[in-house]
Order: C-alpha cells, then sequence, then structure tokens
C-alpha cells in the first residue's frame, strides 16, 4: 500500500480501477472511478459497505458538475457557486455516465467539490468523477489522518495519500435542493445557519431507519469499537473507562483515559478533533467510552449527531 507515491501516480491507479484513499479538508476519503462499475464494486467490497448506502461523488471544479449532468437547477447551481469547493454535497439526478452501484440504485447522486487543493489535483489529473465515502470499514470511526485509513482497512487499499490531518474533521453537509425548500439530510461541517444565510429557511432531516437517501443518514452510524453513550449518569460496571470531554476534564479522577475537544470552547476546533479524539480512546484499552455533548449550535449540531449515531450502536 504505497503513501509515497505523486499525484500523477495516484490517478493512474484510479484511472486503472484501483482504490486510493486520500485527504479532503473533511475525513480521508476512499477513492475510484465513478464511472466505472467494477471500481465502485471494490469500494464496497473493501469497506464492506452494504450495497444499498449510497456513494458521494466528487469533482475537481464546480464548472464539472454542468458537463456531467446537463442542466443543474437554480438552487442547486447557486448553492454550488456559493460553497464549492467546500464541505457541501448536493444532491442532483443521477446521469446516464454514472452507473447505478454507485447511488445505490437510486435516481439521484451526491456530488461535491472538495477543498483541499491535493483532492482536486487528484480528480483533475484522474480526468473522471470520483467515488469516495469515508476510507474506513462501514459503520466505524471516520479516519482524519492516513494512519486510520491504513488500521481500519490495511491492504485493501492501493495508494494512500498523506496529507496529514484534516482540516473540518467530519464529514460534508449534505442538501438536496431540487424543491421549493432546500433539505438538509446530513448534517456536516457547514452548518445550517451558513446555508440558512445563504438561501433561506431550510429544512433538517434527522437520520434514516430505512433505505437510506444520502450517504452516512443512518441511525447507527461513526461508532467506535468500544461501547459509546452520551451521559456520565448510570452504573458503573468497575471496568476502565475513558471520557470525551468538550471543554474540561471530568471533576471525578475515576477515568483511565480523557479526551478534551476544545479547551478554549471552539465548537470548530471541537469538530476537528472529533473523531481523531475517539480513534485514541478507542486503542487506550477502556471498556466504555462516555461522552460528553457539545453546544447544540452551528458546527456543534453535526458533532452531537456524530456522537448521538456512535451511542445508538451500542444501545
Amino acid at each position: 500500500m504505497p503513501a509515497d507515491c505523486g499525484i500523477d501516480e495516484a490517478a493512474a491507479v484510479l484511472r486503472a480501477g484501483g482504490l486510493v484513499a486520500f485527504p479532503t479538508e473533511t475525513v480521508y476519503g476512499l477513492g475510484a472511478n465513478a464511472l466505472d462499475p467494477n471500481a465502485a464494486a471494490r469500494i464496497f467490497e473493501a469497506k464492506a459497505r452494504p450495497s444499498f448506502d449510497p456513494l458521494i461523488s466528487h469533482l475537481a471544479d464546480a464548472a464539472d458538475l454542468p458537463a456531467l449532468v446537463g442542466a443543474v437547477p437554480p438552487a442547486v447551481a447557486a448553492l454550488a457557486d456559493r460553497f464549492w469547493p467546500g464541505p457541501l454535497t448536493l444532491i442532483v439526478d443521477r446521469p446516464a455516465a454514472i452507473p447505478p452501484i454507485v447511488t445505490s440504485g437510486l435516481d439521484t447522486m451526491a456530488v461535491r467539490v472538495p477543498d483541499e487543493p491535493s483532492a482536486r489535483a487528484l480528480i483533475a489529473a484522474a480526468g473522471v468523477p470520483v467515488a469516495a465515502p469515508s476510507a474506513n470499514r462501514f459503520g466505524q470511526l471516520s479516519p482524519t489522518r492516513a494512519e486510520h485509513v491504513v488500521a481500519g482497512l490495511g491492504g485493501a487499499v492501493d495508494v494512500v495519500l498523506d496529507g496529514g490531518p484534516t482540516r473540518c474533521g467530519i464529514e460534508s453537509t449534505i442538501v438536496d435542493a431540487r424543491g421549493e425548500r432546500p433539505v438538509v439530510l446530513r448534517l456536516g461541517a457547514l452548518p445550517v445557519e451558513a446555508l440558512v444565510e445563504a438561501v433561506g429557511p431550510v429544512e433538517v432531516r434527522q437520520g434514516s431507519s430505512g433505505r437510506p437517501v444520502a450517504p452516512g443518514t443512518l441511525a447507527a452510524h461513526y461508532a467506535p469499537r468500544t461501547p459509546l453513550r452520551l451521559d456520565a449518569v448510570g452504573a458503573h460496571d468497575g471496568g476502565r473507562r475513558g471520557f470525551l470531554a468538550f471543554r474540561e476534564p471530568p471533576a471525578d479522577g475515576d477515568w483511565a483515559a480523557v479526551e478534551v475537544l476544545s479547551p478554549s470552547g471552539d465548537l470548530t476546533a471541537a469538530a476537528a478533533r472529533l473523531f481523531d479524539a475517539l480513534h485514541r480512546l478507542d486503542a487506550a484499552g477502556v471498556t466504555e467510552i462516555v461522552a460528553e455533548a457539545v453546544p447544540d449550535a452551528g458546527v456543534g449540531r453535526a458533532v452531537n449527531d456524530r456522537l448521538r449515531r456512535a451511542a445508538a450502536t451500542w444501545h
């Protein structure tokens, strides 16, 4: 699994049907040629991802969207113009060039332009849209460092491009703006408040109990291997416990490991450290992780969303 090859070599791997893990501003993605159904199938196999959970396709430039899908709805075009490149995924009608496996048979496609120069350079060099969910085993913690990818997927990836820690630390916000009012299908690194400021009122739909209509919307997801719960109240079984704090460590010292997301109370910093901190707690040999919610505003809503989904895996 080479980690020291360049953009051109990694692009050649993508064109040949291989898998390349690469950094975006959100998390590391597991990329394949979105026009190649066999390459896309390798993503599902490597991640052990169920076939009903669609992938996000990534473009190098917003100008590539109409070239791929044809006519773009005005609200979609306005959001793309305002927030691309950036951590916003938009729902569009699936073009004929994108095989159904990429969209899990849906007649819609999730697409974005990442705000990470090396990611855009890779996609441009490959010359194809790149389908890229998070580069981890399905349902587990998202990777925000190259070492997370290697630990989680190992030899299932042909190339890992190491770009250091990702800037945002949580996934993109997903919006369907094809109707009368934009609908947020997944909270993410772009706060809802920014969308409202740009386009007015939006609807927020939390989670999916049935077949997903967008990636990352299952009720139980983003979970560590260690059981996680969202409050410190309740029976203590005597095991080694880890604590994920927002600003300050817990007052009592009965914790085997503690991670603090942002001593200054900065929600953006907390989001950037979320998965990295959970990876460390997961590797600390604790029997349970207790997580503290952050203020439910701005990107904090997405942080709490990830914590709720992780906890739901264990309850």
